[in-house]
């Protein structure tokens, strides 16, 4: 499991994400060139592979989501769902275009645990002009799902 440094963790300069594809900027991410986003620190993900149309991520559930019943929160999951789908779709697309979030779907099927590693590869299903679509899968180490998620995004210019 990736240590998170969160001295690394900031938003990424808008003159970046003008500049750069969604692959070249997540490669630049990985390297340490660019920092990762400060989602990645609160719900304790780093992203291990990217290419176009797929995003996989690392994460573990850290105490902090913990809910009063003891279990971690289904927000966790969510979350780390929505990075990994979101990534597949950006990507997909060139230096100067980004997307947004229309609709998420997530199912949990199992419950996390804090301290276990988790795998969360998001994959394309379309990419249009306007609107692209992603699924994602949350695997623990026994490889059996524990949540999984689809997405659509609209398409925008920065």
């Amino acid at each position: 499991m990736h240590t998170i440094d969160t001295n690394l963790l900031a938003p990424i300069p808008i003159d970046q994400l003008r500049t750069l594809s969604g692959v070249e900027l997540f490669k630049r991410v990985i390297a340490g060139d660019l920092p990762a986003p400060q989602v990645c620190g609160v719900a304790n993900e780093w992203m291990l592979e990217i290419e176009e149309g797929r995003a996989l991520w690392e994460a573990s559930p850290p105490a902090n989501f913990v809910n009063p019943m003891g279990g971690v929160h289904g927000g966790w999951a969510m979350t780390v769902l929505d990075t990994a789908l979101g990534c597949a779709v950006h990507s997909m697309l060139p230096a100067g275009i980004g997307y947004t979030t229309m609709e998420v779907k997530t199912n949990l099927t199992r419950a996390p645990k804090v301290g276990e590693r988790y795998l969360c590869e998001g994959k394309i299903l379309t990419a249009g002009r306007r609107t692209a679509t992603a699924e994602a899968k949350l695997i623990d180490a026994q490889n059996r799902v524990v949540a999984f998620g689809t997405t659509t995004c609209l398409i925008l210019e920065f």
